[in-house]
């Protein structure tokens, strides 16, 4: 029997080779409880071209005094400041890898507020 972790980890390997043989920039989520992570990913999967997260001192600030990350507005603000890094780095086009995670909640309203910002996928 796999673990809840297991599953997903499985279900994004899938992703990930199937985004790798495309050869283009992906635009990769992880979500904690607590905080939200996105970072934007060479095609060749070597280095970290722009990366946001609700962990940084600056965002907490914004998202108010409890510095909640676990939340849709917080993951709205990642997807539009990954949207801006990955364009100030000279990426338009990327691959959205969900990492295992379900299209759905705060996953999907950072996706979509990425796409607002100007990043296709």
């Amino acid at each position: 029997m796999l673990t809840k972790k297991e599953q997903r980890l499985r279900r994004s390997r899938q992703t990930r080779v199937r985004i790798a043989k495309q050869g283009v920039a992906r635009l990769t989520v992880n979500r904690t409880n607590l905080h939200i992570y996105a970072s934007v990913i060479s095609g060749d999967g070597t280095q970290v071209l722009a990366a946001a997260s609700t962990a940084e001192a600056e965002v907490r600030q914004v998202l108010g005094a409890a510095g909640k990350g676990g939340n849709v507005a917080a993951a709205q603000t990642i997807g539009k400041r990954i949207a801006e890094r990955a364009k100030a780095a000279g990426i338009e086009k990327v691959a959205f890898d969900r990492a295992g995670f379900a299209y759905h909640g705060r996953v999907k309203a950072l996706a979509e507020a990425a796409r607002e910002a100007g990043l296709q996928f």
